[in-house]
């Protein structure tokens, strides 16, 4: 039953992952004459929302169930794809963005907590490798097919992302239960398990060092990369095909494990971090273009290889049987220190570009610091 639930999350995953309209979801606003400060606000509000629900949604799961915590948020994942489809003005598109805060916040650990307990063992790092991957497949097929077949038409890009949405959820519907209800079961106060949680030994650092170093390459894959393309010369077509190697380079997740298990957490996690600070060091002294392809593909790379090895190393280190809730804590702080670091970073490009790769070099081997503590006895 719980390989059935294995195999259900990675196609869940796959299927959340086809936004049709995902490359073009600016546009698709604009076009519905909504202005860039409109849209940033809605954004704004967004991630606002999904932090101050984050720990209230893990409390909630962790007393109903996560099956029934994921068919609530998948059921409602759909509902906001439906509103973006038919959204035609301010107030719907906030709506939709407000609806998928509840959302995100609360998927956010349940579906985490669902597949490390649905794993076994030395399992759980490489089925969360698998389960990424297919996330990303999902997008860089739903990409593709936009390109292709769907170019320009902005509501049906729309309208088929609803359609993956509905099978996704009733896919939900299938899974088991992996924490079943225990009667008379007592949990702790929200205030008290938040110190336990961050007291665990390594689980601050490691929290610290995952959030820094994945914002940190997000910035640099999503943000600055098409700065340094436009920086080095590149033409749109270029910059496309760049965007569909750095997309694809995601999928290299499923191998996290194996190579874990050959060279060691300790010892891989920081070859990983040490490389990644080598790439953006890199891309701050280059102007060349294949040379600036080469090394954010690679980093995208690096990311999706230490993201599992991270999120096992986090599960592994949970004490508290409301696992969600703990998750749940790691994802809020998390978030907390990734919107400080966009703002510095985002600062820091306005300035200059090359001292923005400068800082997420620094913030790279800040995550090597960290990491190395937490596994400074580790294998």
């Amino acid at each position: 039953m719980r390989k059935r639930n294995i195999f259900l999350l990675c196609a869940i995953a796959f299927l959340q992952g086809m936004v049709f309209y995902s490359a073009v979801a600016t546009l698709y606003r604009q076009a519905a004459g909504l202005g860039i400060f409109e849209i940033t606000a809605i954004e704004g509000a967004s991630v606002a929302l999904s932090m101050v629900l984050e720990v209230p949604w893990g409390w909630a799961a962790d007393r109903i169930g996560y099956r029934r915590t994921m068919i609530i948020c998948d059921l409602l994942f759909l509902a906001t794809k439906i509103i973006f489809w038919k959204a035609g003005s301010f107030m719907g598109f906030l709506a939709e963005r407000l609806l998928l805060a509840v959302v995100i916040s609360g998927l956010s650990g349940v579906d985490s907590a669902m597949l490390y307990l649905s794993s076994q063992g030395s399992d759980a790092q490489r089925n969360e490798g698998i389960c990424r991957a297919a996330g990303e497949a999902g997008l860089l097929l739903s990409g593709l097919s936009y390109t292709v077949f769907l170019s320009g038409q902005y509501r049906r890009a729309a309208l088929w992302t609803a359609i993956a949405y509905v099978l996704a959820a009733a896919l939900t519907f299938m899974l088991t239960e992996v924490r079943p209800e225990s009667p008379g079961e007592k949990h702790p106060r929200l205030l008290s398990l938040a110190k336990e949680h961050f007291r665990l030994p390594g689980m601050l650092p490691l929290v610290v060092c995952s959030a820094v170093f994945c914002e940190t390459v997000h910035c640099v894959t999503v943000y600055f990369g098409q700065l340094q393309y436009l920086r080095c010369g590149m033409g749109p077509r270029a910059v496309g095909a760049a965007f569909l190697a750095v997309s694809a380079a995601g999928l290299c997740g499923p191998l996290s494990g194996r190579m874990t298990r050959r060279w060691g957490k300790r010892l891989f996690g920081q070859a990983l971090l040490l490389l990644s600070a080598l790439c953006v060091t890199v891309l701050a002294m280059t102007r060349r273009a294949m040379l600036s392809v080469f090394f954010i593909v690679l980093l995208s790379a690096l990311s999706a290889l230490f993201v599992p090895l991270a999120w096992t190393a986090e599960n592994d280190l949970v004490a508290s049987d409301d696992r969600a809730t703990a998750l749940s804590f790691n994802a809020m702080a998390g978030d907390s220190l990734a919107v400080l670091l966009d703002l510095g970073l985002g600062r820091a490009a306005d300035a200059s570009l090359p001292a923005a790769f400068g800082l997420c070099g620094m913030a790279c081997l800040m995550s090597f610091g960290l990491f190395s503590r937490v596994f400074r006895r580790a294998g």
